[in-house]
This record gives structure tokens, C-alpha cells and sequence, in this order.
């Protein structure tokens, strides 16, 4: 009977929409899981955190701390990939309650012998139900209850109780009566280390030909991996690299009107050559990718593809399949458009088609082919506009069988959109970090992806610009400017991308006044990148990605931490591992023109460093080493010279010795 369990569980957290929606962790994060839980009366209450891997046929008990105010929390480690599941259960303890009143009615001094006998007939019902109890906890046990229900002195009859060995033994099987269980059992997918860190770099594989104005091909792109290597990136994304269709093929900077030798855009995808299972024949064959793929791993790099879920006019569907596109009352195909934007060069796939589960599971065979051809991540242009439910099915198949696949979601939209995309399964999203520069809105963005339900599903992967997006403050920023966004966007977030080689380069020229394209768009041209210019931020962007692979410290997004410090034009934050065997402090310029100072107040209790001892601040971006004292400390940067600090923190310790050292 229901009522017969008197425990309340609620406000479990984390718990996304109900339990409708997976966690996400990768392999050995920690899962701190908390409730409040309480009884009525003044009975002891236990409770257990349970959990279990999908390929487990039992459950893992640990048992949570109770904190204050009715609040709990406990946590465990994710040991391999997969699903876990994990719950809440509690119940009212009588052994415990027993015990806690038996210390109580012997420190007063009253009459307690009736007790004893109840506490016998608790231990006897623990032995009832414990029948593979260890055989020495049986026989001590056994000894226990003799003596509770004997006539000796109540010394001995009390001893086995103030001793504390008979609690140490009995909360070992616990008598778990009413129980009661939360109603959700929630869901964790925990994938590969680099679903939750990872450097992307991206670039066009027809722009990397050694020879000016020559289509570059797959085996062109291999020769850029070094390059690529050597800046600290592991993962090279390309756009599509599929045929490129000749139907309304757009020409430079985006014009309608294509002129000969115009390569059109690669997400325009589709020709006689082929539709989303082939290759640009300019850029090669599948023995080239493979090629790609082989020589990246040498160098630990995974190539991503661009996934694009739209045709051009001239895509094998398109003929095969023209129920799959929405047909407008004149007879034509319905383009894609963004008003005032058109692109004719792209026929959008419609999800209301009547053969919805054909389309669905086409789709879906465009992933596995790439799979099967060695591709393990996908960055998904526009998923926002397909439908939901797809995402949330296709990348569940896709995931139960290849669960290494990580899915980036390049959705630039309402917030509530790109959540829910998350929570429907993508690996990694786009954020908004492109478009937020000063304190205020950093602060607030990111403590709102790190510090709020958010953290458990949306893994944000922060870009400083995209073939599509010239920022602003790129424009106007110069060197200094870039190197503020490429801090700021490598130690915010775990994993961050650039569009190369128009960042290092920093190409920062926009199509028109106010507006955030390229021109001269590489979308829509061959470029020819002068890699080994003397101004490339190379060597800043390689420093950068050394520091972030050298420190684990920024490998999660789970302990950032913002500190005051009293400069509006300056921004500092702190990350740390579980343990704080590695701590790093970031301090940023924001203003890319003028020095500025200010004094931090760090947050010492979030760091788990007191006040009483001073602790050296190495710069790795500079090499400068800085002994501070305390929480109030002193800042300057010069943009011109450098505009940010990235400090790893060694605390002073002592040794048995007394030996004062750095850690």
C-alpha cells in the first residue's frame, strides 16, 4: 500500500523535462546527483543513489550525503560509454532511528531494557533478509542480539551500541522497509572523451592547391595536416565536399549571375556526378578520402564532414524523389530563402512529405555510408530547420550502433531552439559567444551554460568566426582583437573552433559597411591563403592550444568560475580539475585599443586556497612568473603587447619536513 511509504522525494536533480531527456557526460566524469528527501515524525531516513550501465544486470548503491535542510546529494563515475540509468530511493532507517534513541534514553539515564529487545528482534529481521550475509558479520550479529536479549550487566548489553561496531555492521544491510523510489528512473549518455573537448579547425579543401587559382583536391588538403597539427587542433572539419550543382549556381560574393570557372557554393549539393554519397570530382575519389583520413590519424587528427540536408535543383532526389520537396502553385520547387536572402541554388527538403519514413531512413543512410567510410564526427549545417523529432530519432539509431559519432549543431537561433536540439541528441552546439564581447554579456552568457540546468545537456563549442559570420569586432579589432576572441573562446569553453585560414590570417574585410559577410567570400570562390605570412597568429593560436592540452583544467566547462575585478574592459575567470591539482586563472583586456588595469578579488573558497599563503602565478602566454598574497591582486595589459594573462596557479604548501614548495 502506497501510503505505507512515508518518505518524500522530489526536486531531483539533474533531471532534464521530467526525465524525457538524457544527461551528458564523457567517460570518468563525475554525476553528482541531489534531492531533497524527507519523512514525517522524527524517524531516520536513508537513502541511496542507484545506478547501473545499460549492459549491467545490477544496480550500484551509494549512499549520499545528507547536507542541511532535507537536502541530499551523492555522486559516481562514468566508467565506459553508453547509457546508464540512474534513481533516488529512501526509506524510514528503524535500525537507525533505534540506534540514534538507544545513545539518547543511555545518556539520560532511563529505563531502556524493552529496547534491547526491540533492537534484537531489528537485527534478527536484518539476518532474515541478508541471507548471503558475510559469515562473520552473521556470527557477530548472531552474538550481538544474545547479548541485547540476555540478563548480563546492562554494560555488556549496552556495549555492542556505545562501541559503535553494531551500527558499523548493520548499516552494512540495510533493512529497506516501504521503500520508496523516485518515479523517474533517468537516463545518462556518456560518450568518448572528445564529445566534451576537442579544437576544430576549419578550411575549404578546394582552396589548399600550392599553385595560385588551381582547384585544391583531397590529396592537397593531406599536405595542410602538418600545418594543422602543428597549431593544436584535432579536428579538421570540411564543408561539404559532395558534387556542386550547376542550376542557379551562384557566382562571386554570392551573385546570381555565375560566371565560367565559378565553383558555386559547396552547400549547394548535387549534380549528374552524384548527390550526398559522392564526391566532388575536382576534389577526388574515395581512395583521396581515404587517403585524407589515414594521414590525418598520423598526425591524431579526426576530419569532420559537413552534413547539409538540402539538394540543388540538380540532386539525383530531386528527379527521384520529388515528393520529398514542397511543390508551390506555379509547378515550381520551393527554394531556400531567408528573406531578403534567396538561394536558388538550394531546394530545402520538406519533413511533412508524405513519405516521411522513406525520406527519414534515406537520410539516415547518408550518416552510415560516411561512417562506414571512416567518419566519426559531423558538423550539421542548419539543423533548426528539419524537424526535431527527426534529430531526436536519427541520432538515437545512429548513436545505438556507432556511439562514437559526435553531432555539432551549427543552429543560430531562439535559444529554446538550440536547447532543444541539444536535448534531442546533439553531441556539441554553436553558441552565441560569436556575437557577445563585453564583460556583461560574457559573464552572464556563459554562466548561464555553465551554472544552470543548461550544463547538463548543451555542450557549447565557441566559434570567433565562420564562413558565414565576419563579427564586428573582428572587423574593427585588428591583431589584438583576434587573439581577445581566440583566449577568450579557447579557456571559456572545452571545445572551440576558428574558420582558417581566414582567422589567423585575419581576413576582416566585410562584403558591404554593416554587414557580417566576407567579401570576396570563400563560400562562393577559390582562395589563395598565404599560410606562411610573418603577420599569421600562428604561433599565438599554437600557444593557445598547448596550454589548453597541457591543462586539464580546461578540458571541462563544469568549474568555471567568474571573479571580480574592478575594471569594466576586463574580464577574469578561473577552471580547475575535481581535485585542484590543476587550477588556471584567465584575465583578458576586452578593449583591443588601450591598456588597462584593475585589481582582482579572487574567489579563494571556489579555489579551495586560503588567505594565509601566498601562491605563484605563472603567465604560460607570456612566460612571467608573479608571486600574489591573498585575494587582492593587481593586473595590467597592454593589448598591444599582449591582451590577456593565462595564469596556472601553484599553491604553497608544506611538507612533513616543514618544507615550504609549490604544487
Amino acid at each position: 500500500m502506497i501510503g505505507r511509504q512515508r518518505v518524500i522525494i522530489e526536486n531531483v536533480k539533474p533531471e532534464i523535462n521530467h526525465g524525457q531527456f538524457p544527461i551528458k557526460r564523457v567517460v570518468g566524469d563525475h554525476v553528482i546527483v541531489s534531492a531533497d528527501i524527507f519523512s514525517d515524525s522524527h524517524d531516520v531516513i536513508s537513502a541511496e543513489l542507484v545506478y547501473k550501465h545499460l549492459s549491467a544486470t545490477a544496480w550500484t548503491h551509494v549512499e549520499p550525503d545528507h547536507l542541511v535542510n532535507d537536502h541530499w546529494e551523492g555522486s559516481f563515475i562514468t566508467q565506459k560509454k553508453g547509457i546508464y540509468f540512474y534513481t533516488i530511493q529512501a526509506w524510514v532507517d528503524r535500525f537507525k532511528t533505534w540506534h540514534r534513541d538507544m545513545l539518547k534514553k543511555i545518556d539520560a539515564e532511563v529505563d531502556y531494557t524493552v529496547d534491547l529487545l526491540e533492537g534484537a528482534e531489528i537485527i534478527q529481521r536484518a539476518m532474515d533478509e541478508h541471507t548471503d550475509m558475510e559469515r562473520q558479520d552473521k556470527n557477530y550479529l548472531d552474538d550481538a542480539k544474545t547479548v541485547l536479549r540476555s540478563d548480563a550487566a546492562l554494560e555488556e548489553r549496552i556495549n555492542p551500541i556505545t562501541t559503535g561496531e553494531l551500527f558499523d555492521v548493520m548499516t552494512s544491510y540495510p533493512v529497506r522497509s516501504h521503500l520508496t523510489r523516485y518515479k523517474n528512473e533517468l537516463t545518462i549518455m556518456v560518450e568518448r572523451k572528445k564529445a566534451g573537448y576537442s579544437t576544430w579547425y576549419e578550411l575549404f579543401p578546394r582552396s589548399t592547391a600550392s599553385e595560385p587559382g588551381m582547384h585544391g583536391t583531397l590529396r592537397t588538403t593531406a599536405e595542410k595536416l602538418p600545418y594543422v597539427a602543428e597549431m593544436g587542433f584535432d579536428v579538421l572539419y570540411l564543408p561539404p565536399i559532395h558534387p556542386i550543382g550547376n542550376a542557379h549556381r551562384k557566382g562571386k560574393n554570392n551573385t546570381v549571375t555565375c560566371e565560367p570557372g565559378d565553383p558555386g557554393s559547396p552547400w549547394a549539393i548535387g549534380s549528374q556526378e552524384g548527390g550526398h554519397k559522392a564526391i566532388h570530382p575536382e576534389l577526388g575519389n574515395f581512395d583521396d578520402f581515404d587517403f585524407l583520413l589515414k594521414e590525418a590519424e598520423k598526425h591524431n587528427i579526426e576530419v569532420a564532414l559537413d552534413i547539409a540536408f538540402q539538394c540543388s535543383p540538380d540532386h539525383p532526389y530531386v528527379k527521384e524523389h520529388p515528393g520529398w520537396f514542397r511543390e508551390r502553385p506555379d509547378g515550381s520547387i520551393q527554394y531556400a530563402e531567408n528573406p531578403p536572402k534567396k538561394y536558388q541554388d538550394i531546394y530545402p527538403f520538406d519533413f511533412e512529405t508524405k513519405d516521411a519514413e522513406g525520406m527519414w531512413e534515406e537520410l539516415k543512410s547518408i550518416f552510415i555510408f560516411w561512417i562506414e567510410k571512416g567518419v566519426s564526427i559531423f558538423r550539421v549545417d542548419n539543423p533548426h530547420t528539419k524537424s526535431m523529432r527527426f534529430w531526436g530519432w536519427v541520432i538515437t539509431e545512429i548513436k545505438r550502433d556507432y556511439p562514437d559519432t559526435i553531432f555539432l549543431s551549427e543552429a543560430f537561433t531562439r535559444p529554446k531552439v538550440m536547447y532543444q536540439l541539444a536535448k534531442q541528441g546533439f553531441t556539441q552546439s554553436y553558441t552565441y559567444f560569436t556575437w557577445r564581447n563585453t564583460k556583461y554579456e560574457l559573464t552572464k552568457y556563459f554562466e548561464e551554460l555553465t551554472q544552470t540546468e543548461a550544463v547538463e545537456f548543451f555542450r557549447p563549442n565557441a566559434w570567433p568566426n565562420t564562413p558565414d559570420i565576419l563579427p564586428e569586432f573582428l572587423q574593427v579589432s585588428g591583431r589584438s582583437g583576434y587573439i581577445i576572441r581566440n583566449v577568450l573562446a579557447a579557456t571559456l569553453c572545452a571545445s572551440y573552433g576558428i574558420y582558417g585560414p581566414a582567422f589567423e590570417l585575419m581576413d576582416n574585410v566585410p562584403k558591404t559597411p554593416g554587414s557580417e559577410e566576407y567579401l570576396n567570400s570563400e563560400k562562393y570562390e577559390i582562395k589563395d591563403w598565404n599560410i606562411n605570412d610573418s603577420k599569421s597568429l600562428k604561433p599565438v593560436i599554437s600557444r593557445i592550444n598547448q596550454i589548453r592540452n597541457t591543462n586539464k583544467a580546461l578540458h571541462s566547462n563544469y568549474s568555471l568560475t567568474f571573479h571580480t575585478i574592478h575594471n569594466e574592459n576586463m574580464i577574469c575567470y578561473s577552471k580547475h580539475t575535481p581535485d585542484f591539482s590543476n587550477i588556471v586563472l584567465v584575465v583578458v583586456n576586452l578593449d583591443p585599443y588601450h591598456t588597462h588595469h584593475g585589481w582582482v578579488d579572487l574567489n579563494l573558497d571556489a579555489l579551495e586556497m586560503d588567505t594565509e599563503h601566498s601562491f605563484q602565478v605563472h603567465d604560460m602566454l607570456g612566460g612571467a612568473y608573479f608571486l600574489w598574497h591573498g585575494a587582492h591582486n593587481y593586473v595590467e595589459l597592454n593589448p598591444g603587447i599582449m591582451p590577456a594573462h593565462i595564469f596556472i596557479l601553484r599553491r604553497k604548501v608544506r611538507t612533513e619536513r616543514d618544507f615550504d614548495y609549490y604544487m
